[in-house]
């Protein structure tokens, strides 16, 4: 999913002068210790992930110590690359789990056939709600977050102008030029930020809207981390590189990080979240089929959704919890924003759909 561990990598970067994360590629980071890789005896559990993964090392130390397993994070670039990797080494996986996987890309996964089933311990404190693949447990439900419309609050207030609430308000004459989202094609906000707008307009209509915010000037780039760090006025790398668009497409938990990650920190944050914009994102993981430790990587899809994880994942990913017994930070929800109705699209829908909305939406706006 999620690009947030982007934000707080690039927020500090900025605060320090230095550059900002790189949007692809790979690497390996042990969470503890080292170890042997592979095997059916092997103590070392392998997480295939997209590049936002990131947890406390307390935590995996934690994990270590109850089960015996070292966790090895293998980072492959972002959700949709990573995924691709997966398909492209399907029965001999390059690890046991796979982490990032999100709703708007599950049909994929899952009918490429990737997932072991296996119902991790714990999923009774999971809320049933994002448990889109309860009947067969191929892949469990991890953390939730939402992409939506971020705004720079000094420009809006320097201009005096109310900021955006809506998809409607967007396409308004009054925010021409001021709009800058990723591509859908190469984005997974990009791709939710499509599918919101075909969640609020339909079929028969969010081609029309498309063509209104082409009209009123919305900028197109390739990935989240180019949009919200050299684009966005309001954050952090924006500011650096004296981007000049207010509006970007992010998530409802960016506002937390430009606060924990600026130094002093604000009493407020210093972006805004549009509420009326938001498509809600699920994150899952599951049992790579063909892994070589299976018993580690069941241990490890327990531990991720067991409360000492989850409740280290608001400040780490700047995600949040399913495990409805988490308790997540004062900071999150003071600087967050609560979204009550984002707009969501069935998964089945997206599977048939997705190919289309993307071909179709890439031909009246980046073409």
């Amino acid at each position: 999913m999620s690009t947030t561990k982007k934000i707080a990598g690039a927020v500090a970067a900025a605060a320090l002068g230095a550059t900002a994360l790189a949007g692809c590629g790979s690497s390996d980071d042990s969470a503890s210790g080292s170890g042997p890789t592979g095997g059916s005896g092997s103590k070392t559990v392998t997480l295939v992930s997209h590049d936002s993964f990131n947890a406390s090392k307390d935590v995996l130390k934690e994990f270590t110590a109850e089960t015996g397993y070292t966790v090895k994070v293998l980072k492959s670039g972002d959700a949709g690359a990573a995924l691709n990797q997966e398909i492209l080494t399907k029965g001999s996986p390059r690890g046991d789990v796979f982490f990032g996987v999100d709703n708007t890309l599950l049909s994929r996964a899952l009918d490429n056939g990737l997932f072991t089933p296996y119902e991790a311990k714990g999923l009774g404190q999971v809320a049933a709600d994002v448990q889109l693949d309860a009947g067969k447990h191929r892949v469990t439900p991890v953390d939730t977050g939402d992409i939506c419309i971020n705004y720079d609050k000094k420009y809006f207030a320097d201009k005096k102008l109310a900021p955006p609430k809506t998809f409607d308000d967007l396409a308004k004459p009054a925010y021409k030029d001021l709009l800058v989202t990723e591509n859908a094609a190469t984005s997974s906000p990009g791709l939710g930020f499509l599918l919101g707008t075909v969640a609020t307009y339909g079929e028969d209509g969010y081609q029309d809207y498309w063509k209104k915010l082409k009209d009123n000037g919305v900028k197109v780039v390739d990935g989240w981390e180019q949009a919200y760090n050299e684009e966005f006025s309001g954050s952090a790398g924006g500011k650096k590189a004296k981007a000049d668009r207010p509006l970007v497409v992010s998530y409802a938990s960016s506002p937390p990080v430009e606060v924990l990650y600026a130094d002093p920190q604000p009493k407020t944050a210093p972006t805004g979240v549009a509420t009326g914009t938001c498509f809600r994102q699920i994150e899952f993981a599951g049992l790579l089929d063909g892994a070589k430790n299976e018993a580690g990587g069941k241990a490890l899809l327990d531990f991720l959704i067991g409360k000492k994880f989850q409740e280290d994942m608001p400040l780490n990913m700047f995600v949040s919890p399913v495990n409805k017994g988490a308790k997540v930070p004062d900071l999150f929800t003071k600087f967050g924003a609560t979204v009550d109705k984002p707009t969501t699209v069935a998964p089945d829908e997206i599977a048939k759909n997705r190919e289309q909305w993307v071909q179709s939406w890439s031909s009246l706006v980046v073409k």
